[in-house]
């Protein structure tokens, strides 16, 4: 764990627990907006008299609003272009020449599979005047869905719903889904060969590699086949024979590092968790808070992460050690929640309340510890709440209401656990999307 210290707060009288984890929380997803984040990073329109397009394409959770921006920059200049971005049921923004085409996440269907081959075909035949605009965040290994040779829709289905349920990492995750797409692991760049890519990134991923947001369409991907086989493993993770055997065959390999067609290409990261949880650190500080950065890339079992982050909390309180209170302890990364293979009660959760739930069971009843855990993209899991919000009473009321917080973690059903004491974040979508974000608050 990078524990990275701030400088002294400043004394000033903070709001109330709640409503200061909640100003954290809009900090850090307002400093991942599009319109904030993209506007030094326009790549020049075609020449004029060229001939050449302006095509933008892209996919994920923050894309849709990507391409507004996109399009409202470049039609402010006067300049013409086309596109197709394909973003989450519900995500969706208005552009005049740019589709926007809703999916499926995080298991794929039919319209991102019909969007993404709509996509290949738009790319296809262009030239060196030609500039293509790719706009990508989380999400978008599920939404730009296109299946390899000899598999189907069904087979990537099962791939990703196995894969949701291993405790495999985002990493391992996305290097299987990029040996078994058509578009994925920089195939999508080659596709657009030889017109110049230009490729624009929200990072929901550890590292923010661009190899794993949205799984890479337009970037290099120096793993192999034998890789992602070695995931399948390690996880155990029953595959569809089709999908073993292209892996095994060494036919599903991405485009690699140094392939011509990816030549003069271009990719930047233009938001990531770091400058979320800094802005959300100069929030606290103007409250009089110190903030603490514990890490933007955290990674692991969603409970354990929770257990751990507790016993510091609890160190904290008692102590004044590690850190001095008044203090909130920021961190983001992806865990993972692995599933049993039969599980006896079906529960309603996503990483986030996963990770509450076991650090308050962890924290015990704890004075002047409060606790935020939510999604940046407003989706915890697979339904619209964001996460939710552990107060110092949280557990007594629990048991007062007659819920068992035990048995709702064991069942995944952190979601129903915090919708019935009424702690649910809930922001509708926000259109981008850096993972997760967790504020320890202990006063």
């Amino acid at each position: 764990m990078t524990v990275s210290p701030s400088t002294p707060a400043m004394p000033a009288t903070p709001p109330a627990p709640a409503a200061l984890l909640r100003a954290l929380f809009d900090a850090a997803v307002a400093a991942a907006q599009p319109a904030l984040c993209l506007a030094a990073h326009w790549p020049a329109p075609p020449v004029p008299g060229s001939g050449g397009r302006l095509i933008v394409i892209g996919a994920g959770k923050a894309s849709a609003e990507m391409a507004r921006v996109a399009e409202a920059h470049y039609r402010a200049l006067g300049v013409a272009l086309q596109g197709l971005v394909i973003t989450r049921y519900g995500h969706g923004a208005h552009c005049e020449q740019i589709e926007i085409v809703e999916a499926s996440h995080p298991v794929p269907d039919a319209a991102g599979l019909a969007a993404a081959q709509r996509m290949a075909a738009l790319v296809q035949g262009l030239s060196a005047d030609d500039v293509v605009l790719a706009l990508f965040s989380g999400g978008g290994s599920a939404l730009l869905v296109a299946p390899d040779e000899g598999l189907t829709l069904a087979d990537k289905q099962a791939v990703h719903r196995a894969l949701l349920a291993s405790g495999a990492g985002i990493s391992e995750m996305n290097c299987v889904r990029r040996h078994l797409s058509a578009l994925k692991g920089g195939r999508l760049a080659a596709l657009c060969h030889p017109a110049p890519v230009h490729t624009v990134l929200i990072s929901d991923v550890p590292g923010d590699a661009p190899v794993d947001i949205a799984s890479g369409p337009t970037v290099a991907d120096a793993s192999s086949c034998a890789d992602a086989l070695a995931i399948i493993d390690r996880y155990g993770i029953a595959l569809p024979a089709p999908v073993r055997a292209r892996l095994q065959s060494g036919a599903a390999e991405s485009v690699k590092p140094g392939d011509p067609r990816l030549a003069g290409h271009q990719c930047t990261v233009v938001a990531a968790p770091r400058a979320s949880l800094e802005a959300a650190a100069a929030v606290a500080r103007a409250h009089g808070i110190t903030p603490w950065l514990l890490g933007d890339d955290l990674e692991g079992e969603a409970r354990a992460m929770g257990s751990t982050l507790a016993g510091l909390a609890r160190q904290t309180a008692r102590h004044q050690h590690p850190f001095a209170r008044p203090c909130v302890l920021l961190s983001g990364g992806e865990s993972t929640v692995t599933l049993p293979a039969n599980p006896t009660r079906a529960g309603r959760g996503g990483r986030n309340v996963e990770f509450l739930l076991a650090f308050g069971l962890a924290l015990g009843e704890q004075a002047d510890v409060w606790a935020l855990a939510a999604d940046t993209d407003g989706i915890d899991g697979i339904e619209p709440i964001a996460g939710a919000l552990w107060r110092p009473d949280s557990l007594p009321r629990a048991w007062a209401a007659g819920l068992n917080p035990r048995e709702h973690l064991d069942a995944h059903d952190g979601h129903g656990f915090f919708q019935a004491l009424g702690d649910s974040v809930i922001t509708g979508p926000t259109l981008t999307n850096v993972n997760d974000f967790r504020a320890l608050l202990l006063l």
